[in-house]
């Protein structure tokens, strides 16, 4: 009988992470990461597996989607967090009182979240993955001022070119330098999108922290010239940091555009039929170069 006894007592022992794992997805089909039962499993997972990956996720997407809520607010402006109105709409006076969905967080709920992935990132510091969810989460809960994700992203950035971890993405055999640039141009796009004052200044310092270690890199030239233009319409320095770019890397299709448009806004013609040429000869598509040219033809038959 106690043989019996103890071998039941076994037997309600053996559930293993993979089997979790696949009744955590089941259940997820069924009602969302977030849906009723969820928590339930979650607890008795951690119970038998507190350090198991594959449940510190499932807690981080739980706490994080419980966290979140929306409401709608009106601003006098065109797009906010990168979106644009779900309901636009101008008053009889001419004035712009668009209304935009605004994502809230509760405090308590992301900062399990954040425990959760914390001690994910703890026990695999190599995956790069881990870490940039981190950064995601964070820019979606700083909403118009990414301070902290700002501050995560510079460190993971001094830790690659300082330590080089070989990183580990799943997905991806090798996480090599211009892998690496790209996914923190993502970032930089994100942060250049979200498009309030604090955000630009995020674009600015992480591009300018990265070609602290990548000098010259053109991508993050670039970016600092699209700061100067877009983000404080200083059309002079702009000018100069996409100048930069194409003296070292004169086909950088970037830059050429970004001086084709700058040319325009300000209705240089001079300066339009000096960048044409090279659009004509670097531009990325036929139909880029064919229109190059024949723009430069209409400039130059103007007087």
């Amino acid at each position: 009988m106690a043989a019996f006894a103890l071998c039941l007592s076994l037997q309600a022992q053996t559930t293993s992470p993979e089997d979790y794992l696949r009744r955590y997805n089941n259940l997820v089909q069924r009602v969302g990461a977030a849906g009723v039962g969820v928590e339930t499993l979650l607890d008795k997972w951690a119970a038998d597996y507190p350090d198991d990956l594959e449940m510190l996720l499932a807690r981080f997407s739980f706490c994080f989607m419980r966290s979140e809520s929306t409401q709608v607010i009106q601003l006098d402006r065109d797009r906010y967090l990168g979106n644009a109105p779900i309901l636009p709409f101008t008053d009889s006076l001419g004035v712009k009182r668009n209304y935009f969905e605004d994502p809230q967080y509760d405090d308590d709920l992301f900062s399990q979240a954040e425990q959760a992935l914390n001690r994910a990132i703890e026990l695999h510091p190599e995956r790069l993955d881990l870490a940039f969810l981190r950064v995601t989460a964070l820019t979606a809960y700083e909403k118009e001022s990414p301070d902290m994700a700002l501050s995560v992203l510079k460190s993971i950035v001094d830790r690659h070119y300082k330590t080089h971890p070989g990183w580990v993405y799943p997905g991806i055999d090798r996480v090599d330098d211009e892998t690496f640039k790209a996914f923190i141009q993502d970032y930089c796009v994100s942060f250049f999108r979200i498009g309030s004052n604090a955000s630009a200044e995020a674009f600015r310092t992480l591009s300018e922290h990265m070609l602290s270690y990548c000098k010259d890199d053109p991508l993050f030239m670039d970016n600092i010239g699209s700061y100067w233009f877009v983000s404080r319409k200083d059309h002079k320095k702009a000018l100069k940091y996409y100048n930069a770019v194409l003296k070292k890397h004169p086909g950088d299709v970037t830059a050429i555009r970004n001086c084709i448009l700058l040319a325009r806004n300000e209705k240089n013609v001079k300066l339009e039929k000096k960048y044409l040429p090279m659009m004509a000869k670097y531009g990325e598509t036929e139909n880029d170069r064919l229109a190059a040219a024949a723009r430069l033809e209409v400039l130059k038959k103007k007087k």
